[in-house]
């Protein structure tokens, strides 16, 4: 199981231990006054939310077209209520036909970040081929998972990657040395694919002007919790090494969604 798995396997678990832990705190639902109660709106739903769940930080919340119930983005965890909030389910809703989930899927729209708003600054530039596709990485040196999506890497083309050095010190103490020696290196491209072809670094002792503290905060601002971290052109947020195939894939709809924006710009 993928470092970045585990992460958001433990942050699910643990959002969801919280608002159990939320329910069994509250008042009895007996106990409460139907006229206290505030209609259906989104707004007035999310202040309920609030009040019964203390110290939930609701970000988005919306209508579904699931059997009348709220989504409620709760940081990266989405729940399910009634416009009473007389009931919370916790968990995916998954289309029957086409096995898609729909919750992740609404996740993942709610959660896209604005590309051409990204401190490109703060990464180093890959062009492969004609580089006419997007693709941003937040990326830790010592993560095997990084490692095995720059071997995915390889049969990608026409892309410009843009990589975020961003060394995770909880799993990694020494990535942040080595991210500083890499962007230290005349040819930072060179050195970051001989660090993870041979494990070799450049000769230097990483005290040049680096974009390492940086990185971290903006990834600490973009919630990136896992390492790699993509970002495809359309912003959508993808953890996780995926295969040459689903990048691809993902490359090509971000692509098409990119340009529906851009269009409708116009």
């Amino acid at each position: 199981m993928s470092h970045s798995t585990i992460t958001i396997l433990r942050r699910r678990t643990f959002a969801a231990a919280a608002i159990a832990a939320f329910l069994l705190a509250a008042t009895p639902l007996a106990a409460q006054s139907p006229a206290a109660t505030p209609s259906g709106e989104p707004a007035a739903v999310k202040k309920l939310v609030e009040q019964k769940f203390p110290g939930a930080a609701v970000r988005n919340i919306t209508k579904s077209p699931y059997f009348g119930l709220y989504e409620v983005q709760l940081e990266d965890q989405m729940i399910y209520t009634d416009s009473k909030v007389t009931y919370v389910l916790v968990g995916s809703v998954y289309d029957a036909n086409t096995k898609k989930n729909l919750t992740e899927a609404k996740m993942r729209q709610l959660n896209r970040v604005a590309f051409d708003s990204l401190p490109l600054n703060l990464a180093f530039t890959r062009v492969k081929g004609n580089g006419e596709r997007k693709l941003a990485i937040f990326s830790d040196a010592d993560c095997p998972y990084c490692a095995r999506l720059e071997t995915e890497l390889k049969n990608i083309d026409n892309v410009t990657i843009y990589t975020f050095l961003y060394p995770i010190d909880q799993l990694h103490p020494d990535a942040a040395r080595k991210s500083r020696i890499i962007w230290c290196s005349a040819d930072k491209v060179k050195a970051w694919n001989d660090f993870f072809d041979s494990g070799k670094l450049p000769d230097n002792q990483g005290d040049c002007d680096n974009p390492v503290v940086a990185t971290s905060a903006l990834g600490a601002k973009l919630k990136v919790s896992a390492t790699p971290t993509l970002v495809f052109a359309d912003g959508s947020v993808v953890p996780g090494a995926l295969p040459a195939a689903q990048l691809e894939a993902e490359m090509t709809q971000a692509a098409a969604e990119a340009g529906k924006v851009a269009a409708a710009k116009k």
